[in-house]
């Protein structure tokens, strides 16, 4: 014998079907998402006429641009005479954060041609505060970064994936995505 749902079955069942497309909405929206994780250490970031920096650090990035969280450990390894970092001196530096994520930045490592990094799921381009002991919440210096799983920089003599404005490149372990 067949009876006809009661309201409350009727509103429940709604209620389940309403769960489940939000749900698979999500799911496949996240499936979708551009956004990728990153690690990496570099020791020695050079090639612009004075200084090195050392930096270590993780976070997630969105693949256009268009968001970016991430941070670190940092130090100048030598004196920086150029640039965002100018008047970085060896041994200062304690870490850094993403301040904004970028499409693209332009870019050298030393005296090599200017090119362009161009945010991808394998290339995170942000502005990176930097911090020294003693600044607290007040960035030392800000500079732009890229972060890359490949390298940025094939007209330049061995893998160069990790780059700081004003400082140059560096070859880095970097790992992206899960």
């Amino acid at each position: 014998m067949f009876r006809t749902p009661s309201r409350t079955h009727l509103a429940a069942a709604f209620v389940v079907v309403a769960v489940l497309i939000v749900a698979f909405g999500a799911s496949s929206a996240f499936a979708g998402s551009s956004r990728t994780d990153f690690r990496f250490s570099a020791d020695q970031i050079s090639g612009a006429p004075t200084g090195a920096v050392a930096l270590a650090g993780s976070g997630v990035f969105d693949s256009t641009g268009t968001f970016a969280q991430g941070g670190g450990t940092f130090q100048c390894t030598q004196i920086i005479g150029q640039g965002p970092l100018t008047g970085c001196q060896a041994g200062q530096g304690v870490r850094w954060h993403t301040a904004t994520a970028l499409a693209s930045t332009a870019f050298r490592c030393s005296t090599d041609a200017l090119k362009t990094a161009t945010a991808d799921p394998g290339t995170a381009v942000f502005r990176g505060a930097f911090f020294r002991t003693g600044d607290g919440n007040t960035p030392s210096f800000t500079a732009n970064t890229i972060v890359a799983d490949h390298d940025i920089a094939p007209d330049v003599t061995g893998l160069q994936n990790v780059w700081i404005q004003g400082v140059g490149c560096a070859s880095a372990s970097v790992h992206t995505g899960g």
